[in-house]
């Protein structure tokens, strides 16, 4: 599928600001059977905007804004080719994705009632059905609700609440895949879905030796299809958030985010 992706996002200030350092994780990836057409990123005020790419593959981009301002407003432009069919990678992991996709997080802790609730769902001597099972167990843990948690929610948190939002879900099951011995990574990107209100959405990569990445959205209950837009990949949402930044000066900052998609 073919879609056009206009992320906006803004900045207000209740008092001027003399300084502001952003960056910002928006360029869709090229990878996994998925390609980023074109992307452009303009703000205003208008300022030199530059790139680099993280250790995780992700292109990110980073600006100052040194002039005073009380509003800042960022617009990404997207055209990605989204493929029918997830496709993984052939190779296996090295040792360092193996203890990063491994390892316990801040947003993904090791927790007792993290591995029993994981334990449940285990088929032994079969990852693939293992993994497709945590998937189904966290869809039927918690129920998705805006507000119930916030960006700061760790997964054994969101798993004793019962309820969460897509970050939720995704850091229940990189946490329960992780207990059992499976890596597992943080996706984030979008959902395209005609007729509903598009945000930025947040899914799960699980290894599989053997066969490479698995891509499955524990909060629909299934694997990524050609609607999902892949952003950034990490260990957690520490890694991949969408926008980061510090400013100076005595000020409370207030974010607004718009996201239009549009097949076509």
């Amino acid at each position: 599928m073919r879609l056009r992706i206009e992320h906006t996002t803004s900045f207000n200030y209740d008092h001027p600001i003399s300084e502001a350092y952003t960056e910002m994780r928006l360029r869709p990836l090229s990878a996994n059977g998925q390609h980023c057409l074109s992307f452009v990123l303009t703000t205003e005020p208008r300022d030199e905007i530059l790139q680099h790419t993280d250790r995780f593959g992700n292109d990110v981009r980073h600006f100052d804004v040194l002039l005073s301002h009380q509003r800042l407003v960022v617009t990404a432009m997207s055209e990605v080719l989204t493929p029918g069919i997830f496709a993984p990678e052939a190779e296996p992991l090295s040792p360092l994705d193996e203890f990063d996709f491994l390892m316990p997080t801040g947003y993904a802790p090791l927790t007792a009632e993290i591995a029993n609730f994981a334990e449940a769902s285990v088929m032994p001597d079969d990852a693939n059905a293992t993994a497709l099972a945590l998937m189904h167990a966290v869809f039927k843990a918690i129920k998705y609700e805006k507000g119930a948690t916030d960006v700061s929610t760790t997964a054994d948190q969101a798993l004793t609440l019962g309820r969460g939002v897509c970050q939720d879900f995704a850091h229940i099951m990189i946490a329960a895949c992780r207990s059992q011995g499976l890596p597992a990574r943080y996706v984030s990107g979008y959902l395209f879905s005609r007729g509903h209100d598009v945000a930025s959405h947040a899914w799960v990569d699980v290894y599989v030796p053997g066969h490479g990445w698995l891509s499955l959205d524990p909060t629909h209950d299934r694997a990524q299809t050609d609607q999902y837009v892949r952003v950034a990949i990490g260990r957690d949402y520490a890694d991949v958030p969408p926008t980061r930044g510090i400013f100076k000066g005595n000020a409370k900052e207030s974010m607004g985010v718009k996201v239009s998609i549009a097949a076509i």
